[in-house]
């Protein structure tokens, strides 16, 4: 019986944290339609602005890689992604989620120490819990605690899981120092650049290489500024063997569809850096020197988190831009913690400058009020 439910919803919506599905979007884009309203779109991870395209591919993989999905597009794919990150070998995941949480759990276990910083995903955190491994949780951005965590360690088999770009607060992982220490104590590094790629370092290959470092383990994902879906795991040939043996997400799903990995494919050229870059970095800069900093948490780059507070605060704010024809969205906690709830705005490649000027000025507004 499941009649519980009711209670449950109840309390969330009592708590002002009930989540509800609205009316479907005809397509992703800068502006998007809903309900026959066209809205400036300011809260997707569409970085790139390439998710509209259109390809032709075959549609789905018919199976798990290791029965009978394992097909050309997929390999194509991840011996492009491996060299122009600079690794051995990638692995083609079907999400981030699955990605994380089966790299995590396939490399840490009882006897291994992984250090997690505070706000990490949700599927960091959850590959964490599921590795059974012991977790040492350290304060955001905290070096310091890193280093006596594992000083401190006596398991030998030892992992530092991090954020490259933090996706609710739009702050960059100290990369640099986090893989001096875990070169000083033996430990490896795991970096998600999910929201990175395509935004930061050198050809749009993330935080990690701005910093000049190649991770032991480097997640990335393929629906964000390549504007498909799935995600991916590079790093040496011995990691991608692994996760091909253990990491049960990946083993026990059936391969990304073809038409995913050609889509990103075509993508790469764009997330290397290019026209789509520059106007990107462009209008993060017009963005941010137009709006008021007064709720704006320290950040950089396309996420602009607007502190709010309240749950209710936020939600409201939400419906306020809605009125103006802007679609933000509420960022209210389990993804945030407990009176950090937010508007988070995001910038894309294909926003003109009158669009987001227009959107700084209701920012404006919503956020005095």
């Amino acid at each position: 019986m499941i009649d519980w439910l009711e209670d449950e919803l109840a309390g969330l919506r009592a708590g002002g944290l009930l989540r509800a599905r609205r009316e479907p979007l005809v397509e992703p884009g800068p502006w998007v339609e809903r309900g026959g309203r066209r809205l400036l779109n300011l809260c997707s991870n569409d970085y790139l602005s390439l998710a509209g395209r259109r390809v032709e591919a075959i549609a789905g993989s018919g199976a798990s890689r290791l029965i009978a999905g394992d097909l050309v597009e997929h390999r194509s794919l991840e011996r492009a992604l491996a060299a122009w990150l600079g690794t051995e070998d990638a692995l083609v995941f079907s999400s981030g989620y699955a990605a994380n949480v089966g790299t995590i759990a396939a490399l840490a276990g009882p006897g291994t120490l992984v250090v997690s910083d505070a706000l990490n995903h949700a599927s960091l955190i959850d590959g964490c819990r599921l590795s059974r491994a012991r977790v040492v949780v350290v304060p955001h951005l905290d070096v310091r605690a890193v280093a006596e965590a594992l000083a401190g360690a006596s398991e030998r088999r030892r992992l530092v899981v991090t954020d490259g770009y933090f996706s609710m607060d739009g702050t960059v992982a100290p990369i640099a120092g986090l893989a001096e220490i875990c070169r000083r104590e033996r430990a490896g590094l795991y970096v998600d650049e999910a929201h990175a790629l395509g935004v930061f370092g050198p050809e749009g290959r993330g935080v990690a290489a701005e910093a000049g470092v190649i991770p032991d383990v480097l997640m990335g994902t393929l629906g964000k500024a390549f504007g498909s879906s799935g995600a991916f795991v590079a790093g040496s040939a011995a990691l991608t063997s692994w996760l091909w043996n253990a990491a049960r997400s990946f083993v026990f799903s059936t391969g990304i569809a073809p038409a995913a990995a050609v889509a990103a494919m075509a993508s790469l050229p764009e997330v290397r850096g290019g026209e789509r870059t520059r106007r990107l970095r462009e209008n993060c800069v017009r963005l941010r020197d137009s709006v008021s900093r007064e709720t704006l948490l320290p950040s950089t780059g396309p996420i602009l988190p607007f502190l709010l507070g309240a749950p209710e605060r936020a939600v409201a704010a939400m419906e306020r831009l809605l009125e103006e024809g802007i679609f933000a969205q509420a960022i209210r906690p389990p993804t945030v913690p407990k009176g950090t709830s937010r508007l988070r705005v995001t910038v894309h490649a294909g926003h003109e400058l009158e669009d987001l000027d227009r959107a700084a000025e209701a920012l404006r507004r919503v956020l005095k009020g």
